[in-house]
């Protein structure tokens, strides 16, 4: 008997029916020749420190740093998981082999490898590797297993990720909690969390020590189109106060004009962070939800596998995607242009260096039926995205207005759309005043002047103030979050960070989640902001590592390496827990205290 094993109930019940398993039993599916059963997430963790001693019961200075001689799982303390466990394990002891039908990730791995350890399943094991979950994927993917020995190092990677979030997470908030929170809160550190907070907080300071500089603006008005002095803005009002009064009375001069033509490509393909910026700016969805939602449309078969961190697709995707297009019967008058030639095949789009385990989300040419209105607001998304990078570049021409008055320079721009291409997906989509207003301001039409025109004008100065930088919003914490290789001087970490940043795309979302729910974090409107908790807690961390993007930067990098088989695991491990040693000596030498809110 073969036993294939999902992440989830209703992905066990479409690969049993693929399969022909189709009788119902207490558990799991059976028939012809296949047991399909399935995991809830996670069953299995990573044991806790009073499971290896009971000195780690109480929190102590004394006990820490809390480092086990060999880590080990248990199953998660829940009835359901337990009874499941049970019927899992009994089927895996009879099985002839056993297919891991899990997520195709880091994760997905780690969770089905967790189960079959602690079930001790001896029996070959194949591995289902799909990005998404049509018949057509799943059939092509069983046609296609591979031996589970080809993905050892990525359950090494996320292994090693576990025991290093393990390591960190458990002896630095005992450590942080008992030194500084004087028993009145835990003080949760971590190893993604904590330099996320210290974003937010870094934000509240440069907002709260934001020292506003006074400033002038010199503009003309020359036949309805708005003029701006070239030299910028005036830092004196004396000097702008003397170039307005020179040039007031004085006629404008058109001394240049210059007119080209340019190209604006289609917009990326998604991947799991792009999305979720989008969806929290358009629809004011938070990252958790739309993780849930695209969650959902992947297990109803509409778009592909979501928690991925590229906007590429692999060449094989190329000869589907007229098939693909063929399935969006909704949009057939977007469609419909595109049919009955070659599609056009951009390096922009399709690039095989760009892609490791899943390729950008996609629709999977599978029609949308029973999708609640957010589902269908973010299905379109998807879709427009994925007709719009075969749709041509859209062409304007933009010109430049130069004029002068008694000496002193202007300038103005405009731009108007030639053939709008790949932007005729995404007419008549509304936009929010942020949008409208970059619109109005790019695509501004001019008159028609002619070098050496002259005639009167409107000068007027305004007088303005710097600004602070704005509060994080969920999205562009989000950016902030993948970019955080700006943070880092080294080029190699640098690197690492623009590919993952703070974070996984997949784990970003629970991240932020967390940060709400320890009170380091508050929502006012869109705004995230600081609570006190959470702008002391970063304060008291001496240890910049803990809170800088280049711990981080190093983990990604030293992770994927492992998985890439360039990098050793216990190395790593070995690595962290000097680290973790260090950070435990510093910390107790420390003599400061740390408020509550």
């Amino acid at each position: 008997m073969i036993v294939c094993i999902a992440e989830k109930p209703s992905v066990a019940k479409e690969i049993a029916d693929i399969l022909g398993a189709r009788s119902k039993r207490d558990g799991y599916f059976e028939g012809n020749s296949y047991q399909v059963t399935w995991t809830f997430g996670h069953l299995c963790t990573l044991k806790e420190p009073h499971d290896y001693t009971p000195m780690w019961q109480r929190w102590s200075l004394g006990s820490l740093p809390m480092i086990p001689p060999r880590f080990g799982i248990k199953l998660i303390d829940d009835k359901g998981i337990e009874k499941q466990f049970a019927v899992i394990e009994k089927l895996m002891q009879s099985a002839d082999m056993i297919v891991n039908c899990g997520d195709a990730g880091q994760e997905g791995e780690l969770i089905q490898r967790w189960v079959m350890q602690k079930a001790q399943a001896k029996c070959p094991v194949k591995r289902l590797w799909v990005s998404s979950l049509t018949e057509e994927a799943i059939r092509e993917g069983f046609a296609t297993l591979k031996d589970q020995s080809e993905y050892q190092p990525l359950y090494e990677a996320g292994l090693s990720r576990a025991i290093g979030d393990w390591l960190l997470g458990m002896n630095a908030t005992r450590l942080y909690t008992l030194k500084y929170g004087k028993n009145r809160q835990v003080l949760s550190i971590g190893r993604v969390q904590t330099p996320t907070l210290a974003l937010i907080v870094k934000r509240h300071w440069e907002i709260a020590n934001f020292q506003p500089q006074q400033y002038w603006e010199l503009k003309t008005e020359y036949r309805d189109t708005t003029f701006s002095v070239t030299k910028g803005r005036f830092d004196s009002e004396e000097a702008a106060r003397e170039a307005l009064e020179k040039i007031t009375g004085e006629p404008f001069t058109v001394t240049d004009i210059t007119a080209k033509s340019g190209t604006e490509t289609p917009p990326r393909l998604y991947d799991l962070t792009s999305l979720q910026v989008d969806c929290n700016r358009k629809f004011a969805l938070s990252a958790d939800q739309t993780l849930q939602i695209i969650q959902s449309l992947y297990e109803k078969k509409v778009t592909t596998y979501p928690r991925v961190d590229t906007t590429f697709l692999s060449d094989d995707i190329y000869p589907k995607c007229e098939g693909i297009l063929k399935g969006l019967r909704d949009y057939q008058t977007l469609t419909l242009p595109l049919m009955g030639k070659p599609l056009v095949k951009s390096k922009r789009v399709f690039d095989n260096k760009k892609v490791t385990d899943h390729h950008a989300i996609i629709p999977t040419g599978v029609y949308p039926q029973g999708l609640t209105d957010l589902e269908k607001k973010v299905y379109d998304l998807v879709a427009k995205h994925f007709i719009a990078i075969f749709y041509p570049d859209c062409k304007f021409r933009s010109t430049a207005v130069l004029g002068e008055s008694a000496g002193v320079e202007f300038k103005t721009t405009g731009r108007v759309i030639t053939e709008p291409g790949w932007k005729t997906v995404f007419a008549g989509e509304p936009v929010d005043e942020k949008e409208e207003k970059e619109k109005e301001e790019k695509e501004k039409v001019l008159p028609s002047f002619t070098k050496g025109e002259s005639g009167p004008h409107t000068p007027g100065l305004t007088e303005k103030w710097t600004q602070p930088p704005k509060q994080y919003t969920e999205a562009t914490l989000l950016r902030a979050m993948e970019t955080a290789g700006k943070l880092v001087d080294d080029e190699e970490l640098r690197d690492a960070m623009k590919e993952n940043g703070i974070g996984r795309p997949s784990t970003r979302a629970s991240i932020i989640e967390t940060l709400f729910k320890r009170n380091y974090i508050r929502r006012e409107k869109k705004n995230i902001v600081a609570t006190t908790t959470g702008i002391e807690l970063i304060g008291i961390i001496r240890n910049e590592l803990l809170k800088s993007a280049e711990l981080t930067g190093r983990w990604e990098k030293k992770l994927r390496d492992i998985e890439r088989k360039e990098y050793d695991a216990k190395t790593f491990i070995a690595e962290l827990k000097e680290m973790l040693q260090q950070i435990v000596n510093d910390v107790l030498r420390d003599n400061s205290s740390i408020k509550q809110e």
